[in-house]
């Protein structure tokens, strides 16, 4: 495909790469080629500060899904793993500290991302962990605005199009994963 660019994976260095691309006007889609990528991704992971994180999918009884808006872009509800913390454990605890609700019930994974940003002018990478939730209550949604959130919403599923046009590639893994468009980009071709 044309938008996206080939690049072998034995001279990849993800922080120069980062650093080079990062916030480039016209930047195209970039994809590695490896011979295993379990293992390149482990190599990655051993060369750069790696962040573990946890958010959810948040469904209610209404058939809506639960969105955050933040940095002028549609998110899902996240936030780091603390110390001792499970995965599944702080999920929970970012999506009712970010939206202010309860969730009544945590189903099963959806799936794993990873994203790359920089604290203090270094480059980290980020793995999210992300689970379906469940939403009973009729708490008022409130957006915890010190961690730059200002709206939290909820969103049926034909009516995400504002979401897809506006938010982050690895929120696209998490919607295309729990099937909530019709048009998911196809397999990459050489």
């Amino acid at each position: 495909m044309e938008r996206y660019q080939k690049i072998d994976a034995k001279n990849f260095d993800l922080k120069a790469f980062y650093n080079e691309f990062n916030g480039k006007p016209g930047s195209k889609f970039f994809y590695l080629v490896c011979n295993n990528a379990t293992e390149y991704l482990k190599k990655v992971i051993r060369s750069i500060t790696l962040i573990d994180a946890a958010g959810g999918m948040v469904k209610n009884a209404k058939g809506e899904y639960l969105f955050i808006y933040r940095n002028d872009k549609w998110d899902l509800p996240k936030g780091k793993i603390e110390k001792g913390e499970g995965k599944r454990a702080g999920a929970v605890r970012e999506v009712e500290e970010e939206c202010g609700v309860m969730v009544s019930r945590i189903g099963k994974r959806i799936c794993k991302t990873y994203h790359t940003y920089t604290v203090k002018g270094e480059v980290v990478l980020k793995r999210t962990y992300w689970y379906q939730m469940s939403y009973k209550g009729a708490e008022k949604l409130k957006p915890q605005k010190e961690e730059g959130i200002t709206d939290v919403r909820w969103f049926r599923k034909g009516h995400i199009d504002a979401i897809i046009k506006n938010t982050f590639p690895s929120i696209m893994d998490v919607l295309a994963k729990m099937d909530l468009f019709k048009d998911k980009p196809g397999p990459l071709s050489e």
